[in-house]
């Protein structure tokens, strides 16, 4: 189950992770994170992405299933508006 947790953006645009998730996690002060944007929902990861590799993976295959680039943005599009209109 997700948790959600609040932070505010300080000074310079700096966010600080509570204690608890740097506890859990054992992240320290120089650690790595990809933080990827998806039209407004961020999604931060410790570590260097492989979003990038896993995309094109998926694509691929949905290619190879017959499915157009333009058919997979409309269905994300519509996916995305469903769950705003949810929230």
């Amino acid at each position: 189950m997700a948790n959600t947790i609040n932070v505010q953006l300080g000074q310079r645009g700096v966010l600080t992770l509570p204690k608890v998730l740097r506890r859990n996690y054992h992240l320290k002060p120089g650690d790595q994170f990809t933080l990827l944007d998806i039209d407004g929902v961020f999604i931060l990861a410790p570590g260097h992405s492989r979003v990038d590799a896993l995309a094109e993976k998926i694509t691929g295959s949905l290619l190879d299933q017959g499915e157009s680039l333009e058919n997979m943005l409309v269905t994300l599009r519509e996916e995305r508006e469903q769950y705003d209109a949810d929230s």
